[in-house]
């Protein structure tokens, strides 16, 4: 039988090395899997949806792109349980006089890559539910690192945190696991910052394969994969630096804020994306 080829997008050397580990892993399952990087999440999804490969690990704008491609008849796998019930969270300056997202109001916001459910188009979906709205209520300031990766690279969220201890935003946006890191390891200084909102919970990244991709070897993949273990040292490796200590059944309920958002900001109704 022929290997599964599976795809990943490159958004940290590291990726390279967490897929070996996954690959040997499968192979001493008695389930090759063969594995194709990806410079962006876009051609991801072409060579998905070209066949170039079985099952793609998606960040939920890729989920998306791909569902809408195929009229949502692409296939959902498993995704990580720290994919599950993730919130935005919006940050001011502790001196700032800004108490909720009202104060918001014509301020001057500093929101990830343009790509970045978490770090834009959620966030944006999020005021805009609250009676703020894009192009008007409020300044977008946008730190564009790492587009077409959809904000599996930190670097726009940082950059946007940094302006606002700068004083050059009112306010910044971040996934709650970053702001969560980034306190703990004294990248921000709590006694200056200080969430005022976060968003409804949503979901992440989660495994797609395409519509022709046999149900059954697909069930068979991810029950290969759950049997991954946190407590195995050769699995740690790999789930640490992937962020996770277990893999979970996915679902796409998550990603109704994100598809909200498409719609409000017609993302992928543009012919041009950047």
């Amino acid at each position: 039988m022929s290997r599964i080829k599976v795809g990943a997008v490159i958004y940290d050397p590291k990726v390279t090395v967490i897929w070996g580990i996954i690959a040997d892993f499968f192979k001493k399952e008695g389930l090759e899997i063969e594995c194709t990087f990806y410079k962006d999440y876009e051609r991801q999804v072409d060579g998905l949806m070209n066949r170039e490969i079985d099952i793609a690990w998606n960040s939920p704008l890729a989920w998306l792109d791909a569902y809408l491609r195929t009229d949502g008849k692409c296939q959902m796998g498993s995704m990580r349980d720290t994919d599950r019930d993730r919130k935005t969270c919006f940050i001011v300056r502790k001196n700032s006089g800004i108490k909720g997202l009202e104060g918001l109001r014509g301020k001057t916001i500093g929101f990830g890559a343009i790509d970045s459910p978490q770090a834009r188009l959620i966030p944006i979906n999020h005021l805009h539910k609250n009676g703020l709205e894009y192009g008007g209520d409020y300044k977008e300031k946008r730190f564009d690192i790492g587009v077409g990766l959809h904000g599996d690279h930190i670097g726009g969220e940082l950059d946007a945190i940094r302006a606002l201890m700068a004083g050059t935003v009112d306010a910044s946006v971040t996934l709650d696991l970053n702001w969560d890191a980034w306190k703990k390891d004294g990248t921000i200084d709590e006694n200056q910052l200080v969430c005022i909102d976060t968003t409804d919970s949503f979901d992440h990244c989660i495994f797609v394969a395409h519509s022709d991709f046999s149900t059954e070897r697909f069930r068979e993949w991810q029950k290969v994969l759950h049997r991954m273990d946190y407590t195995n040292e050769s699995h740690k490796k790999m789930m640490d630096m992937e962020g996770l200590k277990e893999w979970v059944d996915g679902r796409i309920t998550g990603f109704q804020q994100l598809r909200e958002a498409n719609e409000y900001l017609r993302f992928f109704h543009k012919t041009s994306l950047f």
